[in-house]
């Protein structure tokens, strides 16, 4: 078999697997070039996917006129890309518009399905393709995080030397689950949910289109309807389409005019419940916690409270969430109200005694008392600049006085130290049971107390007390 008849064993002739014509540059155009054919028989969604980038909606911060993606696709200067955002968002869409704006041919691959054989299988067909017909292949890898290091390391070679132009798709934080080096070798743009204008002019589109959409049926949808499954759909365009062509498709004509009216009601039995975009080891986790806590430290305690209700919605471990609070109690509000770490302590053992669904009482009772009360991290930035001297080897030597006493005489015994060197004065002895002594062999000051809560409380006695030991030191050396 000759190399021509291995690369459309793979492919298919001529044309590319997509269906996509390499001739046409649908941005020389303001109207979408016309498909051959539409299969009835895909889902909706699938055949609403844009044809060319005028009708590819959303995620204007990359495509938008001279944005890079955009100028980069434009130019033709690419060599890898990695899309990473939330299913429904239009990651293969956007791949599948790229080779066709580039003239490629484009094959597709599944990180779930497709093994190491498959990808050399794809690229050696990639390397005919490129010898006999000088066309490029732009090799789509979807769920690319599902390939194990093997498998991502197989592409690195044939992506330096040009042999294809890899797309790489992952609903997870690439720098965390896809390799270093294949990262490094791409450029990353994130994909952000379609915001609800995007997707309303989407669903018109599929309501009047007459070829790919429900236009040649006499449809009603109330605008109603229309919001809630815009609404509802979370920011997936996959979820709206499918949800709306459900409702389309168990509605029965009305008897009436033979219209499908598609209602409020007909809209909220299509897509019952919101799905929550969450994943307990992945970047919906991290990003609502974070969410969560910046929101107590912000002092906002209702959207502290959304976000805990997030996550004890979506499964969370009711345990990460009180251990979250506790770490709060002191980074966030410190000596400014030390009783929120009593309350978020509280809260973390009533969690492990109770359990879910009661336990999200102590948890918000716990959210509401730490993102209303005074704010302060002083002990937490002294803790780090004092550990920083340590760390950086600006150590220093227990003084004397304060040695245990074993210590302090085998120093004077030894004849190292004087009886005076060693002498400790023990604080309750004195008035206020304070005494000015050194307790650093240098003047060091970690901890500068703010002025929130009951830390100025705490800032006018450690100012008293600091006044009285530099006044002694005075003394001293006069």
């Amino acid at each position: 078999m000759s190399d021509r008849d291995k690369a459309d064993d793979l492919f298919g002739p001529e044309g590319d697997s997509t269906g996509l014509n390499p001739g046409t540059d649908p941005l020389e155009s303001e109207e979408a070039p016309a498909i051959s054919t539409v299969d009835a028989s895909q889902p909706l969604a699938a055949r609403m996917r844009p044809r060319n980038l005028d009708e590819y909606v959303g995620q204007r911060h990359i495509l938008g006129e001279g944005k890079l993606l955009r100028r980069a696709v434009e130019a033709d200067r690419f060599t890898s890309l990695i899309f990473y955002g939330p299913p429904g968002v239009g990651k293969t869409s956007l791949a599948e518009l790229i080779a066709r704006r580039t003239e490629s041919r484009f094959i597709n691959l599944s990180g779930v399905e497709s093994n190491v054989a498959e990808i050399r299988k794809a690229v050696e067909a990639a390397r005919s393709i490129l010898r006999t017909r000088k066309l490029v292949t732009t090799l789509f890898v979807d769920e690319i995080h599902r390939f194990n290091k093997a498998q991502q390391d197989v592409l690195l070679p044939h992506i330096e030397r040009g042999t294809v132009r890899f797309i790489g798709a992952t609903t997870h934080n690439p720098f965390f689950y896809i390799n270093s080096p294949l990262v490094s070798r791409s450029q990353v743009f994130q994909l952000e949910p379609l915001e609800e204008i995007d997707l309303a002019e989407l669903l018109q589109a599929a309501i009047h289109d007459p070829e790919r959409g429900f236009g040649k049926l006499a449809l009603e949808v109330s605008e109603e309807a229309a919001a809630h499954l815009v609404r509802m759909c979370d920011g997936d365009a996959r979820k709206l389409l499918t949800s709306f062509e459900l409702a389309v498709l168990t509605t029965d004509p009305d008897e009436e005019n033979g219209n499908i009216v598609i209602d409020l009601e007909v809209a909220e039995d299509s897509i019952q419940r919101k799905t929550i975009v969450y994943d307990a080891d992945g970047d919906a986790h991290y990003d609502t916690i974070s969410a969560f806590i910046k929101s107590i430290r912000g002092s906002d305690p209702d959207a502290a409270l959304y976000w805990l209700a997030k996550m004890l919605h979506a499964g969370e471990d009711i345990r990460f969430i009180a251990r979250r609070l506790v770490i709060s109690a002191s980074e966030d509000i410190g000596m400014a109200d030390s009783n929120g770490l009593r309350v978020a302590v509280a809260a973390q053992q009533a969690v492990e005694f109770i359990g879910m669904p009661e336990a999200r009482i102590p948890l918000a009772h716990a959210t509401v008392y730490l993102a209303t009360a005074p704010k302060s991290n002083r002990a937490y930035a002294a803790i780090d600049r004092a550990l920083k001297d340590v760390r950086e080897g600006r150590t220093l030597p227990v003084p004397a006085h304060l040695r245990t006493k074993t210590r302090k005489k085998l120093g004077v015994e030894g004849g190292a130290l004087s009886e005076s060197e060693t002498a400790y004065q023990y604080s309750h002895d004195y008035e206020g049971a304070y005494v000015p002594q050194a307790y650093l062999p240098e003047g060091r000051v970690y901890y500068e107390p703010g002025e929130q809560g009951m830390e100025k409380r705490v800032a006018e006695r450690l100012e008293y007390w600091r006044a009285q030991f530099e006044a002694a030191q005075h003394e001293e050396q006069t």
